[in-house]
């Protein structure tokens, strides 16, 4: 689910742009042995962290259906932070692309399967149904810091961006069991 919505954006992107310069890359991996200056995409779109959203954590798991009752785990929601870094032959170039990619994102917050292209994801066809919302993530000069330090690479041109509420559940009945229909209260009376 983490690759196709990436996936999705970075397709929508394009299309804003009119130009295939947006690709899913680890920014880490740009100075690495067999990247060449002109191998890595112009605006390299990196998953920097994910997060657990605790407040919908604690959500029913089971399932009536006639008389049977299906107990499944419960959904795992996340928060992704994705980090899009420009890589243009130009500084000039980076900062007009930036601009373009916030002015993408404020027009187009939440993503949906109505709203959305995705002719050209691979297996979106295994997901029923999503929505997401992006929202500009502003990080401290520390925080900064820390993320291009631990990416290993010098600062670039970039905008950090944190997708909510990504639903992602496996489809396995973890216990089935039967409806109570009635209570024999004498066999609780005599216990």
């Amino acid at each position: 689910m983490i690759y196709e919505i990436l996936q999705i954006i970075s397709e929508e992107l394009n299309d804003y742009l009119d130009e295939n310069a947006v690709a899913l890359a680890n920014i880490a991996d740009e100075d690495s042995e067999g990247n060449s200056p002109g191998n890595f995409p112009d605006i390299a779109l990196s998953l920097i962290n994910l997060q657990e959203e605790f407040a919908l954590k604690n959500v029913r798991n089971d399932y009536v259906s006639g008389n049977t009752v299906s107990y499944k785990n419960p959904k795992v929601y996340l928060n992704l932070f994705i980090l899009f870094s420009l890589n243009k032959s130009s500084y000039t170039e980076s900062l007009k692309s930036l601009t373009k990619i916030i002015e993408f994102f404020q027009g187009k917050k939440v993503f949906t399967q109505a709203n959305s292209n995705y002719e050209n994801v691979d297996g979106i066809e295994n997901i029923k149904s999503f929505k997401f919302i992006t929202e500009l993530y502003t990080p401290t000069f520390e925080e900064l810091n820390f993320i291009w330090g631990t990416l290993g690479g010098k600062q670039k041109p970039s905008v950090l961006y944190k997708i909510t509420l990504l639903e992602i559940e496996r489809d396995a009945i973890t216990k089935e069991g039967s409806v109570i229909s009635e209570l024999n209260r004498n066999s609780l009376i005599n216990n």
